[in-house]
């Protein structure tokens, strides 16, 4: 299904709520725009707004910090490392960032290593494959942030409200008109309503204050999160939310002042230079080398660390000082530091809701749709959780607002 082929049907200029600034809001922002400027009609404009509970847009997270001597970046990618395109549809959507240099393959040296056991025996790196154009991994630059951001600036018909989080919604349900409503909630409650007969909802934040009405939500928060949102709303869809399951994931970020200060397995003088880092290990999953990145030349070592997600699960309520100093003990024995190539820069961070666990067979969720309400329940985890699962999703959502009109 192309951008194209999502403009069958006029839109009728209808009010969006999309509560996420991740990728999924994101892209479905921007597929509805395409929509609406594809289409003949010329009063299908939709009026979206997006509500993101932080200060800025994507998921694809990015940390850095600078040096006082260089002036120089560590630069840590501690959301997703990549994406891969594998359908017709997101190769041609992600073309044009390609063109720019936006967007960049990545073809990695990649290894399989075995840490270092208590005995004193050092790692063991074994060659495993090198990425290619053909099966490309993708990577956004300067910053994995770099093309969410990129997405953000080129809305037009879409408002971002950053730091604002949106409360649960109720099922209370009313007949009167949107402003009779509004006079009425004064004296009832600060929660949601849903208006049966324009089918509008009308949504507040935590404050209780009115962030006004729309035709349709589309919630794209991790399901965890969705839940949460959706609990006593009467979403004819709720117990589908928690079929697909969610792991938590923990990343540490290292940093050392200069190359020379790296250790061996790291400076390519033992070993063969490596990117990627495959881990046999009941902690630490895999380690991505982000100095040696296309376009990345110019950060200081840098190096992000995923640990297992059923790890990060096991442990997700555990302090994180705690935690960053097992996944550290976990890091030594991989990379074998010493104490005078122990890195200068240690940073840990938690996701809670980080990974979908695929089955190879189980059907996709897709998103889930409450038609009498118009509301939209989407994200990756919908799909086999990855960032082209976004698109995907995104474009499913589309299609099913303009097949409503």
């Amino acid at each position: 299904m192309t951008d194209h082929a999502l403009c069958s049907t006029v839109l009728s200029d209808p009010k969006i709520a999309i509560i996420g600034g991740g990728l999924t809001g994101l892209l479905t922002a921007t597929l509805l725009e395409r929509a609406s400027n594809q289409s003949s009609s010329s009063s299908n404009t939709p009026q979206i707004t997006i509500f993101e509970k932080s200060r800025s847009v994507g998921r694809l997270a990015t940390r850095y910090r600078s040096d006082s001597k260089t002036d120089k970046n560590w630069q840590w990618s501690f959301g997703a490392q990549f994406f891969t395109a594998k359908t017709t549809d997101f190769q041609q959507f992600i073309a044009a960032w390609l063109d720019t240099g936006l967007l960049k393959p990545w073809c990695a040296e990649v290894i399989e290593l075995t840490p270092a056991s208590d005995n004193g025996q050092s790692p063991n790196i074994q060659s495993k494959e090198q990425w290619d154009a053909v099966h490309a991994r993708y990577i956004s630059t300067p910053k994995m942030t770099s093309w969410g951001r990129e997405l953000a600036a080129a809305l037009k018909h879409t408002t971002i409200v950053f730091k604002t989080r949106v409360a649960p919604l109720t099922q209370y349900l009313h007949h009167q008109s949107p402003q009779q409503s509004q006079r009425q909630i004064q004296h009832q409650t600060h929660n949601q309503t849903f208006n049966q007969n324009s089918k509008q909802t009308e949504l507040f934040d935590e404050t209780g204050a009115s962030l006004g009405w729309f035709d349709w939500v589309i919630f794209t928060a991790p399901n965890g999160q969705a839940v949460e949102l959706m609990a006593d709303s009467g979403f004819n869809q709720q117990d589908k939310i928690t079929k697909p399951q969610m792991q938590a994931c923990y990343t540490l970020m290292l940093g050392w002042d200069d190359v020379q200060k790296l250790p061996e397995t790291l400076n390519g003088q033992l070993t063969p230079q490596w990117d990627v880092a495959y881990l046999n290990s009941a902690i630490l999953d895999r380690i991505f080398i982000e100095h040696q990145k296309p376009a990345h030349d110019e950060l200081l070592p840098s190096v992000t660390i995923h640990a297992r997600n059923d790890w990060s699960e096991a442990h997700v309520d555990d302090d994180i000082e705690t935690v960053k100093e097992q996944l550290l003990q976990a890091a030594k024995q991989a990379l074998n530091w010493k104490e005078y190539s122990a890195p200068s820069q240690t940073d840990c961070h938690r996701w809670r809701y980080a990974a979908t666990i695929v089955n190879k067979d189980t059907e996709e969720l897709g998103i889930l749709i409450d038609e009498t309400k118009q509301w939209i329940v989407s994200g990756d985890w919908c799909a086999k959780g990855n960032i082209e699962s976004c698109y995907r999703m995104a474009q499913q959502t589309v299609k099913a607002i303009m097949q409503t009109q």
